[in-house]
């Protein structure tokens, strides 16, 4: 299944724009509840006023949450960009750290975080990203057991850490991510188009 997605979208990379760890960490707190589309409009504005952790750390409160407005939950949202900030800047030298001890510490950053600026950043495959792209396909392709609940992303990453090579795992997130957003989004899949279908038990069963 897996090896069939890699020859479908061979140069599947992170959608979120970044110039270096910081920007891929913020941009992915941003991106929660949100679109990628969305988030790379925001981090432009953001990093151009406030280009690194220590900016970021020290940046007014209102004037974050209204940058980061459009991206929803943006109060929260500026809430956590900036204490994970002041964490970089008082626990790290202001550099974010490339373990996932380190980064699930950061306010706002949970394994689905860590596992984006890992494997895409520093090349460190770790666990597998899994959003709401990649628990709907993983269960619309049988790629999960332990839970029938795409939201539980605790257990399907754990599934899918099993049956893929740990090499794999961060193009894994990127190859599903791809698949869900093109051919199989949650309402009405494209399985006529899909040039895996014959391998998903789940092709053409949706109204």
């Amino acid at each position: 299944m897996f090896s069939g997605l890699k020859k479908l979208y061979p140069d599947a990379d992170c959608a979120l724009i970044h110039g270096g760890a910081l920007q891929l960490l913020i941009g992915t707190i941003l991106s929660a509840q949100s679109t990628d589309e969305t988030v790379n409009k925001v981090t432009p504005v953001l990093f151009e006023r406030f280009p690194t952790a220590e900016a970021i750390a020290g940046a007014d409160i209102g004037v974050l949450e209204e940058i980061v407005h459009s991206t929803g939950f943006y109060r929260q949202k500026a809430k956590n960009v900036r204490n994970a900030c002041a964490m970089l800047v008082e626990e790290h030298g202001g550099e974010v750290p490339d373990s996932l001890e380190s980064l699930i510490e950061l306010p706002g950053v949970a394994r689905k975080t860590a596992n984006v600026v890992l494997g895409t950043w520093f090349k460190k495959n770790e666990g597998v990203v899994v959003d709401t792209h990649i628990g709907r396909l993983a269960e619309r392709l049988a790629l999960t057991w332990r839970s029938k609940n795409s939201k539980d992303a605790v257990k399907i990453e754990k599934d899918l850490m099993e049956i893929v090579p740990r090499k794999s795992w961060t193009m894994m997130g990127h190859v599903m991510i791809w698949h869900g957003r093109r051919i199989c989004p949650a309402r009405k899949p494209k399985c006529e188009e899909c040039r895996i279908a014959k391998l998903c038990p789940s092709a053409g069963t949706f109204a």
